[in-house]
């Protein structure tokens, strides 16, 4: 990378817990300025304005959510610790893997009725991970360690879809407790789904 590219990366990086905390919309300038130690003119040589940075952010926020999903992941052998895995990382919503919580939810979130960028973004990325959910228990199913009869992809969107509530719920409450009831909920249902 040459000095403009660097510089460029920096902006992203210490910009992107800004936006995963307070939206696109609450990110001032000054805010973006303050962490980058830039001068505004400096910015906007890297950038055309702040929505140009805000669907730069929102890239490297969500591919550094499916860099941490697939390290971890990666770790697992079976399919079962595999989904287990999945539903851990995220048992602690008030300490997320990333800072500001899970982006898919904060931008999904704000951008539905106001980027239709962003909105495919995050929605590209939520397709993917049902996919990959699904994939997981299919695999599973493959190798003998679940029922045949398990309706992969359902329990993929459910999954996705409940893990990401509980995120919400937790954080709306400031405790842990429904992520915890839900990861109770899921993992139970997996184990029933053992062959």
């Amino acid at each position: 990378m040459n000095k403009a590219e660097r510089t460029r990366q920096l902006i992203i990086e210490k910009a992107a817990p800004l936006f995963n905390t307070k939206g696109v919309a609450g990110t001032s300038l000054s805010d973006i300025l303050a962490v980058t130690k830039l001068a505004k003119g400096s910015l906007y040589v890297h950038f055309e304005n702040k929505e140009d940075l805000a669907h730069e952010v929102v890239d490297y926020q969500l591919s550094r959510l499916s860099e941490v999903v697939q390290t971890t992941l990666g770790r697992q052998q079976t399919a079962r610790e595999k989904l287990f895995a999945y539903i851990n990382m995220y048992l602690d919503p008030l300490n997320p893997p990333l800072v500001g919580g899970c982006p898919m939810l904060n931008f999904g979130m704000e951008a539905d009725d106001t980027d239709e960028v962003i909105r495919k973004k995050v929605h590209a990325l939520v397709k993917t991970a049902q996919h990959n959910i699904q994939r997981i228990v299919e695999k599973g199913i493959a190798a003998g360690e679940f029922s045949p009869d398990w309706d992969a992809s359902e329990f993929a969107t459910r999954m996705f879809a409940i893990i990401e509530g509980g995120i919400m719920m937790s954080r709306i409450a400031g405790n842990n407790q429904a992520m915890q009831v839900i990861a109770r909920s899921l993992k139970k249902e997996i184990e029933e789904k053992e062959a």
